[in-house]
């Protein structure tokens, strides 16, 4: 036999390892199709397994042939124990020392089978070095990766995480002392003990992010063990929030179009050489998903919408697709524009994914609940902050359906789904709206009259301001029987400007207690129209006035023989023969009533619509001059 301590001398033959002794082997150990030629007496006086297979093997042949299965750290760790049992020397450096600690394990080598045996000495070497080091915890903690059942067993993971933890809350300063059983090293005054000393440092609560990189060279799994030890250790949730986010910018490029946010480490503590993981990134996401925190922040948000931008490319699981849609849309008031634009990456014909962004403003609208129950008496809808977060994301939408309107491939079904997805209190103006139809008319010009009068519904044409209406009753994309409610709209808003400049005029001969409020009316008049600068124009516009009181009287009854004249024209189906009724009715400046004037419009759609409209539009000879086109 060889005797043990003194042959430390070995050769290689390609997949066959001999010992440089005298006597031949009497043993063959394979671990990995490598072969081990060695002698029983080394290795039984040390591991127990062999032991206990030599005894086993005993009774049959005289040489033993063993096969060592699923061995933690393959051939280089056995070949290193090897050399311990020959020798009784071993080096334990933090990158080998987990796998030399599992190894120990798997092969029994307590002090029963020899006094100062290799599991001792590992678990030692452990104790004293890696926990008290942060740059010899990560190392170590990255080499448990293809052992991390057997790690988890023998609790070297679970010590290393709180050791990081504790490192992470501690003063940076101290990192080469020992701090593991960070709970028995506090004084009463919340300062570290050092061998009983009070060494006046305290946990270190500044938001520091120098860990981030270290920790990010972990994979997934221990990444996100590390990450649930440090939330129940008590680090604080927004820098937890930031490692993930740093986490998954790393491995999942493209991630942040813009590049914002924390693209690297401000500060490190010591500089030593990591190798990053190999990440699986489909794996990465659906991991990611599960346990990211409950957090709402305008980074959040586009780090969540950077996430499903890349669940869609790599397409994961719809499962994890829900949850970041519905993580999303709880705080879509606060997604930007181009963080919803998100492209169409299956075999759609469209170039953007609207049904995503669909589900998003469902999911938004389920979780406001002035939106599900609402109290008019209790809320104030117009000061409320659901009512702010409910125009934010009506404006987002508005301006999404805009960006989008230009794809050739869009449904009208898909623009009015999008539009109708929120509720009328989200749009105090309907602005947005026709901005967003008309471009899609303009994109869209072999759409039919009959189709463009059905997305016309979506609009409010009471909600349009006075530039919109001006633009949208010289817009040519528009069905013509819109424009025509849209004049008449416009004429109401007229009279409500003159109605509101009479007011005005009376209030000028009140007591000057009342001036103050004269001019929150003119104030009013001039937002509405620019109607302050005509009462200024001239003295003389009071007299017109008076006069057109009586005219507006006239007018009212004017209206309303011509009301009756067209019904009877209607019935005897001869309305082309009396064209001086339509030229009236058109003419009219004011319309007395709403609903008896959209009738009469709607029923004087004769053949030469146009120039009805031309007609219409010269009777606001007073009003404001309207913007164009392009100034919309």
């Amino acid at each position: 036999m060889a005797p043990a301590g003194k042959i430390s001398e070995f050769h290689r033959d390609e997949n066959d390892w001999f010992c440089n002794a005298s006597l031949p082997s009497d043993i063959t150990l394979v671990v990995d199709g490598m072969y081990f030629h060695l002698h029983k007496f080394p290795l039984i006086s040390r591991c127990g397994r062999i032991a206990n297979i030599v005894k086993e093997s005993r009774s049959t042949i005289d040489k033993t042939f063993k096969v060592l299965e699923e061995f933690p750290g393959g051939a280089d760790t056995f070949f290193m124990i090897v050399k311990f049992c020959y020798s009784g020397q071993v080096e334990f450096t933090p990158k080998n020392v987990v796998m030399l600690y599992c190894a120990a394990d798997y092969l029994d080598m307590t002090d029963d089978y020899g006094e100062d045996n290799l599991l001792s000495r590992a678990e030692s070497f452990f104790h004293k070095h890696i926990l008290r080091q942060w740059k010899d915890c990560i190392l170590a903690l990255q080499n448990c990766e293809p052992v991390i059942p057997r790690a988890d067993k023998l609790q070297i993971i679970s010590r290393c995480l709180n050791a990081l933890s504790v490192m992470v809350c501690t003063d940076r300063s101290l990192f080469g002392w020992p701090m593991m059983m960070y709970g028995r090293m506090q004084s009463p005054g919340g300062s570290i003990l050092w061998n009983g000393i009070n060494t006046g440092a305290r946990i270190d609560t500044s938001e520091s992010d120098w860990w981030f990189e270290d920790i990010s060279c972990l994979c997934i799994e221990l990444f996100e063990k590390l990450i649930q030890t440090m939330a129940a250790k008590g680090i604080r949730p927004r820098n937890l929030t930031r490692a993930i986010m740093y986490y998954c910018k790393k491995y999942l490029p493209g991630l942040d179009r813009r590049q914002g946010g924390q693209t690297g480490v401000s500060t490190k503590v010591v500089s030593f050489s990591t190798a990053p993981a190999a990440i699986d990134e489909g794996a990465l996401l659906q991991r990611v998903v599960k346990f990211l925190p409950e957090k709402k922040g305008k980074s959040f948000c586009r780090f969540l919408l950077g996430l499903l931008r890349v669940a869609l490319i790599l397409g994961i699981n719809h499962t994890y697709q829900d949850l970041l849609e519905k993580k999303i849309g709880i705080q879509l008031e606060l997604a930007t524009l181009d963080g919803i634009i998100i492209p169409s990456y299956s075999d759609s014909d469209t170039l953007y994914n609207t049904d995503c962004v669909e589900r998003m403003i469902h999911h938004f609208v389920h979780s406001e609940p002035s939106v599900t129950s609402i109290s008019p008496i209790s809320l104030d809808l117009e000061t409320s902050p659901s009512s702010e977060r409910l125009k934010r994301v009506g404006k987002l939408v508005d301006n999404y359906i805009a960006e989008v309107a230009s794809d050739v491939n869009l449904k009208p079904g898909k623009v009015r789904s999008l539009a109708e997805a929120l509720p009328e209190s989200s749009r105090s103006l309907h602005d947005g709206l026709y901005r967003a139809l008309d471009i899609y008319f303009k994109a869209h010009p072999w759409l039919l009259e009959k189709e463009r009068e059905q997305m016309c519904t979506i609009i409010d044409f009471q909600k349009l301001s006075i530039d919109a209406c001006a633009h949208a009753s010289q817009n040519k994309r528009l069905p013509l029987r819109v424009i025509l409610q849209i004049l008449f709209f416009e004429q109401l808003q007229l009279r409500t400007s003159l109605a509101g400049c009479l007011h005005a005029l009376d209030a000028e001969s009140a007591p000057a207690a009342s001036a103050t409020a004269t001019n929150e009316i003119t104030d009013q008049i001039a937002q509405r129209g620019g109607w302050v600068t005509v009462i200024h124009e001239n003295q003389v516009l009071k007299v017109d006035m008076a006069r057109m009181r009586s005219r507006v009287g006239e007018l009212e009854e004017e209206f309303s023989k011509i009301k009756e004249e067209m019904k009877k024209v209607k019935k005897s189906h001869s309305y082309h023969s009396s064209p001086r009724f339509v030229t009236g009715g058109l003419g009219c400046k004011l319309l007395p009533r709403s609903s008896d004037a959209q009738s009469g419009l709607v029923e004087s759609s004769v053949a030469t619509p146009r120039a009805l409209v031309e007609q219409a539009q010269p009777s606001t000879s007073h009003a404001p001059h309207r913007h164009s086109l392009s100034s919309f």
